[in-house]
């Protein structure tokens, strides 16, 4: 993997985030007239039929038993939990605030990857995963007064989408990335169609959230995309900071539209988790530099 791969990765990286943050500001809008379910399900629809329409323009169709690997329907099942939770959560909370706890998922995919796959993490990451764990205690102010059930789904979230991460990079490399997008949006919509009556019912649909999910959908298409192919290109520990241009995204879209004004718990918080991710992604770089040259060093005469 060369430093080329990373760039592209990057920016594949920001414009995922950039993706998702309007798709989650169009859902928000809607969370005031529809149930959870229901949009999931209203929304899975285009992005399913906008993948296919994808996925068949660039020829990934595959035979039916890549559909059944037992990594991509691991990764699917993380997508449904990450995307129920997350939606739920982001009808009870500020959109800043809910972006704001997905800011610990770099660092999640580094703990994650650290117990599952035995990648090494030495004390100084360490410390930084338990710092940005901190910040995101101070942005869902767990207490009688400040802790929410949104808190803890979004929390969910983080920990399903890291799943997710790590599963994607273990993808066999010639699975095509549209493939694993029509595969996820598939699971998500006829799970979200089960369960539209537990999820709150369906609701009279009017045309501006008719095209609010709409919009989202395609925006939702874009982050997919994006992200499975940054996953699948760059290095975790390069690509993954850009992760945090979400949150530019989220704390302007939650002022200009919605008019939210994020406290200074969650300023902060928010502030220790994104400088405790950068701190980790700084050393592994550093890491991996130092071995590099520990590697190219020429043996002792």
């Amino acid at each position: 993997m060369n430093l080329s791969d990373n760039f592209k990765g990057a920016i594949y990286m920001s414009f995922a985030m950039a993706g998702f943050g309007f798709n989650d500001m169009l859902v928000k809008a809607t969370t005031e007239h529809l149930a959870t379910g229901q949009i999931i399900f209203i929304r899975g629809i285009f992005t399913t039929l906008l993948v296919m329409l994808l996925a068949h323009r660039t020829s990934a169709f595959r035979p039916v038993k890549d559909f059944f690997s037992p990594l991509l329907g691991f990764r699917v099942l993380m997508e449904v939990v990450g995307t129920f939770t997350y939606i739920y959560a982001l009808g009870q909370l500020p959109l800043a605030n809910a972006g704001a706890i997905l800011q610990f998922l770099p660092l999640a995919v580094t703990l994650g990857a650290a117990l599952v796959l035995r990648e090494p993490v030495g004390w100084r990451r360490w410390l930084a995963i338990g710092t940005g764990f901190l910040g995101v205690l101070l942005i869902i102010k767990p207490g009688p007064d400040g802790f929410s059930v949104a808190s803890f789904l979004a929390l969910g979230c983080v920990i399903a989408s890291a799943a997710r991460d790590l599963a994607t990079r273990r993808l066999p490399p010639g699975l095509p990335t549209a493939l694993v997008t029509l595969s996820t949006s598939f699971a998500v919509t006829i799970s979200a169609g089960i369960l539209i009556q537990p999820l709150g019912g369906w609701r009279p649909v009017g045309l501006v959230p008719f095209i609010e999910l709409v919009a989202a959908a395609g925006f939702l298409l874009i982050g997919y995309q994006a992200l499975i192919s940054a996953m699948r290109i760059g290095e975790i520990s390069f690509i993954a900071p850009f992760r945090y241009t979400y949150m530019v995204w989220s704390l302007v879209l939650s002022f200009t539209i919605f008019g939210d004004r994020p406290d200074v718990f969650m300023l902060v918080g928010s502030l220790i988790v994104v400088l405790s991710g950068i701190y980790t992604f700084y050393r592994e770089n550093l890491r991996k530099s130092e071995l590099l040259a520990q590697t190219a060093a020429p043996p002792a005469s």
